[in-house]
Order: C-alpha cells, then structure tokens, then sequence
C-alpha cells in the first residue's frame, strides 16, 4: 500500500546515499501540541501530563497478543482490585508495555507524568457522570473504535469484565456477553475463541442489577439495545470521557494535587472510597 502511494522506505544505510525523507513516528509530538495552543494564544507550559493509550504489549514469540494483553489486565486487578490501580507513574511501566514506555518517553519527563490505558481510562470517567455516580453498581461498557471492555464494578472495586475487539461483535453478542457476565457465567473461552481477549472474574458472586452505562465512538450498537443502557456523558462531554478519567489517574498518582483534582471533578468522598 505505501508503493502504490508512490513512497519508497529505505534502511538506515541506503538513506545516506538517496535523496531521502526522515519522517519520525511517534504517538505524542508535544511541540505539534504547543503550537497548536499558541495558535489561539495559550500557554504551552504544562503543569502535569495524563496520557493514555492501549498497549498490547510485547508478546514473547508463540504466545498470543490478545491472551498476553489480558494477561496484563488480570494481573493489574489481581494485585490490588481497583480501576485507579491502572494508573502508572512512569518507572511503574512493565517492560513489555512498550508503546507506553514509548509514549511516556516522547513526554520528555520534565513535568509530572501518569499513564492509563485507555479502557480503565474511558470507565474512571463514566463514573463521573452524576447519573451513573449516584448508584453504587455499575455495567460500564467502552465501545471504542478497535476494542471493548465491559467491566462491573461496585465504586471502583471490579468484580469480573471482559475485553473484546469492537468490529468482532454484534450487538446481539454484547448484549449476551453482558448478561452473562453480570451473572457470573461467562466462560473465559467464548471471549477468546470469538477473536476477543477474554473474561476475569475478581470474584465470582453475580452482581445482581447494576446500573447499565455505555460510553465510546461505537456506543451506537446498543443504542436500540435490550440492556437499554444510559449513555454516560461526564461533565456533559461524551467525547473527553476517557480525560477526565486522565485526571483522576493523575490526582490518585500525586497525592499533592489531588483535593485540586477532585473538587473540580466532582468525585465525591463515597465514590473515591
């Protein structure tokens, strides 16, 4: 596809000797951003940096990337069952989560940094909404462009989700997926065997009813859904839920910002815990 659009890629080596082009690839480009800002006259210094992506991560050769991505979700919420635990300070990376050592690297580490995936991140801000915050159960349902994640959760405590690639499933599959999954038997196998990364169980008792909430640039295939969800707009704001769930990973990683934070997002004492 790149030669059909007439461009060439050359080594290292054979960029000496031709007329070529270097182009640098990276996720955050903060000069491209302060430029942007001074465009319309705001300051490019930056007080803090929230920054969020989904990795994968670096599978070893033979092993799975899907298995290996939920591998590394099990294990966040295995060592300390909490949607803030996502956040990472950047020496708190793995090695294997390369794009987002990649990414906190572009950031330069001059100013405090945090980093949250993207699904964790889209749920934290869900909870912001003030329909979705005033019941103490919750389905909240990320339906990115590439990935979903459906995750129940009493507060920020999970107690099973699942992780799926959003063009895999119909609507009729998230609606079953859902329902089985707040029921506590949603086998971990018909996650992965239908291409999706697959279910975890942090406990295994059925949550009863719990306030659906959707959220995403896919949320539309459940918008006639049978789960009937709400469609969750933190702050009033759909399209910025996953950065408002940004700033809470940042107010739970310094602690010295962090009655700033929360007061200017709304986050009760009840919801926090």
């Amino acid at each position: 596809m790149v030669q059909q659009m007439g461009v060439t890629v050359v080594a290292e080596d054979e960029a000496r000797s031709v007329d070529a082009i270097r182009v640098e690839l990276r996720d955050l480009d903060l000069d491209a951003i302060r430029r942007a800002l001074a465009a319309f006259d705001v300051d490019g210094r930056f007080d803090g940096l929230a920054l969020g992506c989904l990795d994968h991560g670096a599978a070893p050769p033979g092993y799975s990337d899907r298995l290996f991505r939920f591998d590394h979700l099990r294990r966040v919420v295995a060592e300390r069952n909490d949607l803030r635990h996502f956040a990472l300070l950047p020496d708190e990376i793995p090695e294997y989560l390369t794009r987002a050592r990649t990414l906190l690297a572009c950031a330069g580490g001059d100013v405090p940094a945090v980093f949250l995936d993207t699904g964790p991140a889209a749920a934290l801000g869900a909870l912001q909404d003030s329909m979705v915050s005033r019941h103490a159960e919750h389905l909240l349902l990320n339906l990115g462009n590439m990935h979903a994640l459906a995750v129940h959760l009493g507060g920020t405590r999970i107690h099973s989700l699942f992780e799926h690639h959003t063009g895999e499933l119909s609507a009729e599959q998230l609606e079953d997926f859902t329902l089985r999954l707040i029921a506590g038997d949603l086998p971990h196998e018909d996650v992965f065997d239908s291409k999706g990364h697959g279910v975890y169980y942090a406990d295994r008792s059925p949550g009863g009813s719990p306030f659906v909430a959707v959220t995403g640039p896919q949320r539309s295939k459940l918008r006639t859904s049978s789960l009937d969800p709400y469609f969750a707009v933190p702050h009033g704001d759909m399209m910025i839920c996953g950065c408002f769930g940004l700033l809470w990973a940042f107010a739970e990683k310094y602690p010295q910002h962090q009655d700033e934070i929360l007061s200017a997002l709304g986050i009760s004492e009840a919801l926090v815990g």
